[in-house]
C-alpha cells in the first residue's frame, strides 16, 4: 500500500506531467497564451476602469448594492491576474518552491470562494430592496456592508486553512522542498481529501442556490404584489437570474479538475481541448459576467458604459435589452 510521500509525489509528478503536454506543442501553447492573453486583460481593464468610477463617486460608497458589486470587482481583478501569472508560469514550465505555491493557491482560492458569497450578499439585498422597501435603509447600511464582506473573506478563507493543515499532517517535510507547478491539486495529494473537498463544494454550492431561489422567489411573489413597483421587481428578477448564472459557472469550475482527470485517460488531445475550454468559460467568462451586466444597465456608471458599449456592441440585440 502506497504512503502518504508515495501518493503526493505521484500525483505531483502526474499533475506536473499534464501540464508539459500542454506545453510540449509550441503551436498549441503559443495559440492557448496568447487567447488566454486576449481574454483575461480586457476584462481586468474593464474592472479596473468600473472600480476607478466606484471610487470617484461619494454615493457609490455609501449604497449596499455598489459596494458589494466593488468587492465582486476588486476580487475578480485580484482572480484573473493570479490565475494569469499561474498560466505564464505553467506554459514556460517554471517549476516553483512550494513555499511560494501554496500561499499562492490559498490567496487564489480564497478570492474565487469569495466571488459567489458576494453574489448571494448582492441576491439578498435585491431581495430586502424590492420586499421590504421601508426596512431596507435600515438593514442595508454602509457598517453592515463592509461587516458583511468581511465574514465573507473569513469564510472564503477557513478551506484553504483546513486544506493546509491536512496537509501539514498527511505529508512528509521533503514534499514542501520539491519544485513544482502552481496548481491547488499540490494542496489536496491524498484521494480522501480530494473527495472531502468536493463533497464540501457541492453543500455550500447546494446552501447558496437554495438562498438565491428563495430571493428569486420572494421577488416574484412581490412583484404580483399591487404594492410593488414592477418595473423594479421585473429588473431585480432579472438581476437575479443573471447572478444564478455566473454562480453556476462559478460553481462548475470546481469540478472541472475531476472531469480532466477523466478526460485525460481517454484522449490526450482532447484532454487539451477541453481544458482550454473549462479554463475559458468557468474562470474568465465567470467572472465577465458582472462588470457586463451592471455595465450595460446601470446608467450610472457613464465612463465604464462608453468603454462596454465598444466591447459589446457586437452582442445580440436580444440579449442586451435582457440585460
Amino acid at each position: 500500500m502506497c504512503t502518504a510521500e508515495c501518493n503526493s509525489s505521484q500525483t505531483t509528478n502526474s499533475s506536473s506531467h499534464q501540464l508539459q503536454l500542454v506545453s510540449s506543442v509550441p503551436l498549441r501553447k503559443d495559440l492557448s497564451l496568447a487567447m488566454t492573453q486576449i481574454f483575461v486583460w480586457p476584462f481586468v481593464y474593464i474592472n479596473f476602469l468600473m472600480l476607478f468610477t466606484f471610487y470617484s463617486k461619494q454615493s457609490f460608497r455609501t449604497e449596499t448594492r455598489y459596494i458589494l458589486f466593488a468587492h465582486t470587482l476588486l476580487t475578480d481583478v485580484i482572480f484573473l491576474i493570479l490565475t494569469d501569472l499561474v498560466v505564464i508560469l505553467s506554459y514556460s514550465s517554471v517549476l516553483m518552491p512550494m513555499a511560494f505555491c501554496i500561499p499562492l493557491c490559498m490567496l487564489m482560492e480564497t478570492v474565487s470562494s469569495c466571488t459567489p458569497l458576494t453574489i448571494t450578499a448582492m441576491c439578498v439585498e435585491r431581495y430586502v430592496a424590492i420586499c421590504m422597501p421601508l426596512r431596507h435603509s435600515a438593514i442595508s447600511t454602509t457598517s453592515r456592508t463592509l461587516t458583511a464582506i468581511l465574514i465573507i473573506w473569513i469564510i472564503s478563507s477557513i478551506k484553504p486553512f483546513v486544506d493546509v493543515f491536512i496537509l501539514v499532517a498527511t505529508v512528509s517535510k521533503e514534499y514542501f522542498l520539491e519544485p513544482t507547478f502552481c496548481h491547488y491539486e499540490i494542496m489536496t495529494p491524498e484521494q480522501w481529501h480530494r473527495l472531502m473537498r468536493g463533497i464540501l463544494y457541492i453543500i455550500s454550492f447546494s446552501i447558496i442556490l437554495f438562498i438565491e431561489f428563495f430571493c428569486y422567489l420572494m421577488i416574484v411573489l412581490a412583484a404580483r404584489a399591487a404594492s410593488v413597483d414592477k418595473k423594479s421587481a421585473g429588473k431585480g428578477l432579472r438581476t437575479i437570474s443573471l447572478h444564478m448564472l455566473q454562480l453556476i459557472l462559478c460553481t462548475i469550475e470546481i469540478i472541472c479538475p475531476y472531469i480532466e482527470a477523466v478526460v485525460i485517460q481517454i484522449d490526450i488531445e482532447l484532454y487539451l481541448s477541453v481544458r482550454s475550454f473549462n479554463f475559458f468559460t468557468f474562470n474568465v467568462i465567470a467572472r465577465a459576467v458582472s462588470p457586463l451586466v451592471y455595465g450595460l444597465r446601470d446608467e450610472k456608471f457613464y465612463p465604464s458604459r462608453n468603454v462596454l458599449a465598444v466591447l459589446v456592441k457586437y452582442l445580440p440585440k436580444r440579449l442586451i435589452e435582457y440585460a
